[in-house]
C-alpha cells in the first residue's frame, strides 16, 4: 500500500489552512456586527438623552367627558396619574398638555407644570406635538403618558424611554401586558401582537390572533397594549403631516398610522394588573383595586 503523495499532503494542508482562515474570518465578522449594534444602541441612547414627559389631556372625552377630574379616592385622576410619572428617573421635564381651563386650573393648584394647546388636536399624539413645539428646550425622545392611567408605574415609563434609546431604527415605543380573558372581547382594551424581535405587527380593538374556533385559547398568551408610548422627537413633528391611513381610522388607533406608514415600533412586556379608566364603571373598579391592596 502506497502512503499519501506529497503534493496530496500539501493540498489538504491548504484546504485546512483556508478553512481556518475561513472561520477565523466569520468569527471577525460576527463579533464586528455584535460590536456595531452595541455602539449604534449606545450612541442611539446619548442621541436620545433628552427626555420630555406629557400627558394630554382633554375635557371633552365622548365616552366619558371630563375624566381627567373624575376623584380617585378623592384625588383627581390627573393628579394620581402626574404624582405616578413623577417618580420615573428618565424624565426631565414633565407636563400637563389641555386644551380647557379647569383641567390647567385643577393640575396648577397641585403643583404641576402645565402648557395650554388648542382644541383641534384630534388625539394625544398631535397634543404632545403641540406642547413640544412650545419649548425651546430640544428634547430627543416625548413620553405620551395616557392621563387615565392613574396607577401607571414609574418603571413603565422608564422602560419604554430605554427601550426607544436602545433600538436606532424604531421611532416609537410602547408597553404591552398580560391580556385577562374576561377583555379579550371588550373593544376599550386594545390588544397587540409583535415579532420575534420585539416590533409591533398590528393593534387592534377586536381579539387578535383570532381562531378558526372563534374562542379564546386559554394558553394563548394575548396581549393588552398600554395607553403609554414615546416617540423620537424628530418624528413626532412628522406625525400630525402624515394623511390618516385605513386601518387607523377603522380602529381608531392613532398608533396604526405609524405601521401603515412603514415606521418601525418597539414593545417592550410588563407586568402591570390595572387597568386605565376608560368609562365611569372603570372609576369603581380602580378604587376597589386599590382598597383591595390598600392603596391610598
Amino acid at each position: 500500500m502506497r502512503g499519501p503523495s506529497s503534493s496530496s499532503s500539501v493540498s489538504d494542508g491548504t484546504n485546512r489552512s483556508w478553512l481556518a482562515q475561513g472561520l477565523l474570518a466569520g468569527a471577525a465578522v460576527a463579533a464586528a456586527a455584535v460590536a456595531y449594534t452595541v455602539i449604534s444602541r449606545r450612541r442611539s441612547a446619548r442621541l436620545r438623552s433628552h427626555v420630555l414627559g406629557i400627558i394630554p389631556a382633554r375635557f371633552a372625552s365622548s365616552r366619558f367627558p371630563g375624566k381627567p377630574l373624575v376623584p380617585i379616592l378623592g384625588k383627581p385622576m390627573i393628579q394620581r396619574t402626574w404624582e405616578r410619572a413623577k417618580l420615573a428617573t428618565t424624565l426631565d421635564q414633565l407636563v400637563v398638555a389641555t386644551d380647557n381651563e379647569k383641567i390647567a386650573e385643577c393640575c396648577l393648584g397641585f403643583g404641576a407644570d402645565v402648557i395650554m394647546t388648542s382644541d383641534t388636536c384630534r388625539n394625544g399624539t398631535e397634543r404632545c406635538n403641540e406642547a413640544l413645539q412650545k419649548f425651546k428646550k430640544k428634547f430627543d425622545i416625548v413620553v405620551n403618558i395616557q392621563g387615565d392611567e392613574p396607577l401607571i408605574e414609574p418603571e413603565i415609563i422608564d422602560g419604554v424611554v430605554k427601550a426607544l434609546q436602545a433600538a436606532p431604527d424604531a421611532v416609537f415605543s410602547t408597553a404591552v401586558t398580560s391580556l385577562k380573558p374576561e377583555d379579550a372581547s371588550d373593544p376599550n382594551r386594545v390588544k397587540c401582537v409583535v415579532d420575534s424581535h420585539g416590533y409591533a405587527i398590528y393593534f387592534s380593538r377586536g381579539l387578535i390572533p383570532y381562531n378558526k374556533s372563534a374562542k379564546v385559547n386559554p394558553r394563548f398568551p394575548y396581549l393588552l397594549h398600554l395607553g403609554i408610548q414615546s416617540y423620537d422627537a424628530k418624528f413626532l413633528r412628522k406625525y400630525p403631516e402624515l394623511a390618516p391611513t385605513p386601518l387607523q381610522l377603522e380602529e381608531d388607533l392613532e398608533q396604526l398610522k405609524v405601521l401603515e406608514n412603514g415606521y418601525k415600533m418597539k414593545v417592550i412586556k410588563v407586568d402591570h394588573e390595572a387597568h386605565g379608566v376608560d368609562t365611569p364603571e372603570d372609576v369603581e373598579k380602580i378604587e376597589s383595586f386599590m382598597r383591595e391592596r390598600n392603596m391610598s
